[in-house]
């Protein structure tokens, strides 16, 4: 029953995601502070400890299913020097870190392998880092409320098109679950990642000695 199982890639993920969606919140708080808004930082949230970030049903999921999610940074947009630009590079933060680190990884693990390390299991943490960051970047670009995607796209749009958008955005949580179901996410998200993916390769191929 549990012969296509691999527990060593299940115990992988969850510290993983632990750090992944640690440094995607920070990133919120910290851009959010930034810009004029320090609600997070009073509350405790612009700091690099998980435990502050952990949501009790994204960890239960991350433990079960091996994915799962943090707890939204709280921000005040009104607080923000310049709103739009504020709600923008706020949301832009999140995955635009979960890219840096998945990057970083990479080049560790180009570094690790360049020095023919044998370590199969550090070489596969590394190699899931890179993954998994990817992937969550690419998956909070979504822009279906509540993703990060949304906000960015409510951030660009014009007021005719902000309009429209509000209006579906009540449905969003049933666009969001139909787009999983049917495979359609993935057919969005997987491309995107692959090509982020073969873009970071191609960077760290240009590096000296990788």
């Amino acid at each position: 029953m549990f012969g296509n199982i691999d527990l060593v890639e299940i115990a992988l993920r969850i510290p993983v995601l632990l750090l992944a969606i640690t440094v995607h919140e920070y990133a919120h708080a910290r851009m959010a502070y930034h810009f004029g808004d320090d609600t997070a930082r009073l509350m405790g949230r612009m700091n690099l400890n998980p435990l502050s970030h952990l949501d009790p049903i994204g960890t239960l999921m991350i433990l079960l299913a091996g994915f799962g999610w943090a707890k939204p940074v709280p921000i005040n947009p009104l607080r923000f020097r310049n709103y739009r630009s504020g709600m923008l590079w706020v949301s832009f933060a999140g995955p635009l870190a979960n890219f840096i680190f998945g990057f970083i990884s990479l080049v560790l693990l180009a570094i690790l392998v360049r020095l023919g390390v044998q370590s199969t299991l550090l070489i596969r943490f590394l190699g899931t880092l890179v993954q998994l960051n990817i992937l969550l970047g690419v998956f909070n670009l979504v822009p279906v409320p509540p993703l990060d995607g949304s906000k960015i796209l409510a951030a660009l749009a014009p007021g005719s098109l902000l309009s429209l958008y509000r209006q579906i955005e009540p449905y969003a949580p049933l666009i969001l679950i139909l787009l999983i179901a049917t495979g359609l996410l993935g057919r969005i998200i997987f491309p995107v990642y692959a090509l982020i993916l073969t873009l970071f390769n191609a960077i760290v191929g240009l590096l000296p000695g990788l």
